[in-house]
């Protein structure tokens, strides 16, 4: 067993905390396309060379690996991590998932591509909108009086009519434009007028310089609820199915020949040309037949249901005029390239470009960029919107601002550069390193030994061997943490119509499936139904599995419940949990994990075959804080202060490990699901509170002194369940 002697966890979770905190940087591959929850390829890399390299870990992780023709199996692919660092190091590797974006953005991932020819299309591409649409994206510069400068960012405000008088209503939440972090000072827009003004203190934001009328930092839109202006009635929006219409209320821009004198970013408000331009792409986009906009209607869904509150009941109406003339133009410009390799990258790049392009994505006051329409893992639908601008700016070495067709192709030059000449990056001293790893690549091309499988269909119909794979390698979906169909559904109608359905899955009308193993309301899946699919694929690997080969996944979760199926799953499967060991998986300040008391630290389980005997399990509970003691200081010593979310979870990965220990002698996987899900848990909580044992764990581990006031963070869990990852 070497994972579990071998696997250096300080080691790996410092490298894992550092990848998470800019993971392009560490794993550019991640740039082929959008997926969600991407667990650290630095913690797959340690499992694969703990369990299969010859010498310490921190000696080979630095060192060019072959580890030969090792079959390793990836049951919920998602995004790929397990299989692209497997692959890297020589391994003949094969995936499967249910949801043909992942099989489409893995094999994108995978399959080799030539660089140089790719870049011509992508510029060809970006060449013909420029001449189509480019002139929409251009403003005038009143402060130096510079016509034709790109636009970065057009900001724009959901409006209602007023129920009782009929006047226009603005849903301003606040009117803070930007903070004074990247700008000189904070800047407002004027209630009354809607100009911007520049504001040294925002408590005492005074007059208005071009109306006088009196600057105020909140807005009247709060809860759901709005107060018209003009007759003091309250409307109400968001709930009641009614779609809203929005109104250009600023811009920030770019202007390349004052920005070495100017001190801060560029804002305007919208003037008439401006406005002017906004009506001709509206006139434009009626007067075009469009090929490849998605007519498609929007399913309900857990997530999607929030779009049908607020009145979008079609993917194209989550798009303004502009962006739909542009895109569509884009789609048409990309189906003329005739090499098909070629056209599927542009494709992907469409693909990934869209969840920059629509009128969902929302404005960060203090970073000044968009927020993609995927930085929380839901369909968040704000009062103000971001539109970027489609082409990109570039400013000669890179990109300005984001969410632009050049910052997309960038992105994937990288990813796939990093692919042909992968490095590491190790931190020395107060710097970081970056180590080209010479002989390992990532895909596979004509003449690679390495053999490469995709397959878009359920784990639970493998058809595997027995006994002929050496490694099962996973990141399963966390019971409900994540939509990935309704989600990727929003690329998907897209995506579809541009290659005509030349996707492997691509048959379907949308990415769901009845074989998701993702808990839904809305398809009535429960946690059974997830612990029975779990099952099933899990028990499908062990067959497969050589003797003593690992079957390794992620796992993460605030619900008890979650880790008592992922330990029916195990013994259902015949196997025993070996190990549990702590890794960072997420970045503490992800939108969608920021502020909600969720954990970033994962548990992963190294599971094998059953063997004779078992180790005894602590009925006080005090072996499981030891146990988490020690998995905090490890974690202390990689860089990450593990909060009690972090204790929670690392314990809830120990007391999953015990229960299967506890419970698999005379385990009858015949039995109800329900019932086996209570035998799990009553072994679970028979080790005591959970929280007072994560509080005790913690305050050794950090060696502090305990901190009594434990809170129901079970009870936190269940509100913060569709953030968790």
């Amino acid at each position: 067993m070497t994972i579990e002697s071998r696997f250096d966890v300080p080691f790996v979770a410092g490298l894992a905390l550092r990848e998470k905190q800019i993971q392009q940087n560490y794993r550019p591959i991640i740039g082929v396309h959008k997926w969600f929850a991407r667990r650290p390829g630095t913690l797959f890399r340690g499992l694969v060379l703990a369990e299969f390299g010859g010498g310490e870990l921190r000696d080979l992780f630095y060192r060019s690996n072959d580890l030969g023709a090792l079959r390793v199996v990836d049951p919920f692919m998602g995004g790929g991590t397990p299989l692209i660092e497997a692959n890297r190091v020589g391994c003949d590797v094969e995936g499967f998932d249910v949801n043909p974006m992942a099989a489409w953005i893995v094999r994108e991932e995978m399959e080799r591509i030539d660089l140089k020819a790719y870049q011509v299309e992508a510029d060809r591409v970006a060449d013909a909108l420029e001449d189509e649409v480019g002139r929409c994206y251009r403003t005038a510069c009143p402060l130096y009086g510079d016509e034709d400068v790109p636009v970065k960012s057009f900001l724009w405000i959901k409006t209602l009519r007023c129920a009782e008088c009929g006047a226009s209503v603005d849903l301003f939440p606040g009117f803070l434009v930007a903070r004074d972090v990247r700008h000189p000072k904070n800047v407002l827009v004027c209630a009354a007028c809607g100009e911007l003004n520049q504001v040294t203190d925002t408590r005492r934001p005074g007059s208005c310089h071009a109306c006088g009328d009196a600057l105020r930092l909140d807005g009247p839109a709060r809860r759901g609820r709005c107060t018209c202006p003009r007759c003091g009635h309250e409307n109400r929006y968001g709930k009641d199915g009614q779609r809203l219409d929005h109104r250009l209320f600023a811009i920030e821009y770019h202007n390349p020949r004052r920005k070495a004198e100017h001190k801060g970013r560029f804002f305007k408000k919208p003037d008439a040309e401006d406005l002017r331009r906004v009506e001709e792409a509206t006139l434009r986009l009626e007067g075009l037949e469009t090929r490849f906009v998605p007519d498609d209607a929007i399913p309900a869904g857990d997530e999607t249901d929030r779009l049908h509150r607020w009145g979008y009941r079609h993917y194209r109406e989550l798009f303004n005029a502009r962006q739909l003339l542009g895109l569509e133009l884009a789609c048409r410009r990309i189906s003329e390239t005739n090499a098909e390799r070629l056209r599927r990258a542009l494709a992907t790049n469409l693909s990934d470009l869209l969840r920059y392009q629509n009128m969902l994505c929302r404005y960060d006051t203090m970073a000044l960029k968009a927020l993609d329409i995927f930085s929380v893992h839901g369909f968040p639908v704000g009062l103000v919107q971001c539109e970027s601008n489609l082409l990109g700016i570039s400013n000669g070495s890179g990109s300005v601002g984001s969410g632009g067709w050049s910052n997309i192709v960038q992105k994937y030059v990288r990813a796939k550069a990093y692919c042909d000449k992968p490095y590491e990056t190790r931190r020395e001293g107060k710097r970081n390193r970056r180590i080209a790893i010479a002989d390992e690549r990532v895909g596979s091309g004509p003449g690679d030994r390495r053999r490469v499988r995709i397959h878009c269909r359920s784990a639970t119909d493998a058809e595997l061997d027995p006994a002929s794979v050496d490694a099962v390698l996973t990141d399963p979906p966390y019971f409900g943490n994540v939509q990935y169909a309704e989600l990727m559904d929003f690329c998907y109608v897209w995506l579809r119509k541009l290659t005509d359905t030349v996707g492997p899955g691509f048959d379907r009308s949308f990415t769901r499936s009845p074989d998701e193993l993702t808990g839904n309301d809305t398809a009535s899946r429960g946690i059974e139904q997830f612990t029975d699919g779990l099952a099933e694929v899990y028990r499908r690997m062990a067959v497969a599995l050589k003797p003593g080969g690992p079957l390794v996944f992620t796992y993460h979760h605030n619900k008890v419940d979650a880790y008592a199926a992922a330990g029916v799953a195990i013994l259902d499967a015949g196997l025993t949990c070996s190990a549990t060991l702590p890794c960072p998986a997420e970045m503490g300040g992800s939108i969608h994990i920021h502020g909600t008391g969720s954990s970033i630290v994962d548990t992963v389980f190294v599971c094998r075959t059953q063997g004779d005997g078992a180790p005894p399990v602590a009925d006080d509970g005090d072996e499981i804080v030891e146990a988490v003691a020690k998995d905090i200081a490890d974690l202390k010593g990689a860089g990450r202060k593990p909060t009690r979310g972090d204790a929670r979870c690392v314990l809830l990965g120990h007391a999953t490990r015990l229960a299967v220990l506890d419970r698999r002698l005379g385990w009858d996987r015949g039995a109800d699901t329900s019932d086996k899900l209570w035998l799990l848990r009553e072994s679970i909580d028979q080790l005591g509170n959970l929280d007072e044992l994560a509080a005790r764990a913690l305050a050794e581990g950090l060696g502090e002194d305990l901190v009594t006031d434990v809170t129901d963070a079970d009870a936190t869990g269940e509100r913060q369940l569709a953030l968790s990852v």
